[in-house]
């Protein structure tokens, strides 16, 4: 709802009239005026126009006027701020100190960067000039930079399995695939399955696994391992020294790859 007020310079005329359903932009509007008296001279006149908004006006906003359609974009509105005054960090960020709400605004607005808020709840709340989708930019480098950081730290765990009675040749080929997965900073994971009467030769399956941690050396260190049941097996890490000299090469490695034993 607009009001708009006409008063005249002489004689003494003033009249208010309400204009309904105005669109939030307009180029033209037509006063009509049924008590003026052309008649009279009265031609020096003033007009005051004043518009309210609705519930979903904004006041006091920064340089742009984003829809905030997420969480993040809550830290651009600054309509939520209550108080007249807030403490505010400049782009540099060097701490300007306390200054009104609309000094603020301002100097965003002088500056050509965005009002953010850091503290909305603190006391007065804490404010800060910077570039916004800049600084989002920047943080979503970083996240992916880490993300790639974490998975090349992150090991793929390789299996291997072996027959108690193993010959010469397949246990070498085992080895050397240990070997290989460990310089790659993969985790491998050791298998020797005993199936029904072939339990009664556990301690021979035991014997295997502690020659295979003999012949992997300082390569891997390991890390568990179950001799109890009848699917024994130990896991291998890379030895820390290794990791660090050789930066594991993960494009195109699937996970749990297994080998199947020849008994």
């Amino acid at each position: 709802m607009a009001r708009v007020t006409t008063s005249s310079i002489a004689p003494p005329f003033k009249q208010s009239i309400s204009v309904g359903s105005l669109q939030p932009k307009f180029s033209s509007l037509l006063l009509e005026f049924p008590n003026l008296n052309v008649a009279r001279g009265d031609r020096n006149h003033r007009i005051t126009c004043r518009y309210g908004g609705g519930a979903n006006s904004r006041q006091g906003d920064s340089r742009r006027s984003p829809q905030l359609n997420s969480d993040d974009d809550q830290a651009l509105d600054v309509s939520t701020i209550r108080s007249n005054t807030v403490r505010l960090i400049d782009d540099q960020q060097n701490m300007v100190g306390i200054v009104s709400k609309t000094a603020a605004i301002q100097m965003a607005e002088e500056a050509a960067l965005d009002l953010v808020i850091l503290s909305p709840d603190a006391d007065p709340p804490v404010v800060k000039l910077m570039d916004y989708n800049k600084y989002k930019f920047e943080q979503q480098k970083k996240k992916r930079e880490q993300q790639k950081k974490s998975a090349a730290l992150r090991m793929d765990q390789k299996e291997l399995k072996m027959g108690y009675n193993i010959d010469v040749h397949d246990y070498s080929v085992r080895l050397r695939a240990a070997q290989k997965f460990l310089k790659d900073g993969d985790k491998v994971k050791v298998i020797v399955n005993l199936k029904g009467r072939e339990n009664e030769f556990r301690n021979n399956a035991i014997e295997l696994l502690n020659r295979f941690r003999n012949d992997i050396g300082e390569l891997g260190v390991e890390e568990s391992k179950n001799l109890r049941d009848r699917n024994m097996f130990m896991v291998l890490i890379p030895n820390k020294v290794v990791v660090q000299k050789e930066v594991p090469k993960r494009k195109g490695k699937s996970t749990g790859k297994e080998m199947s034993p020849s008994v």
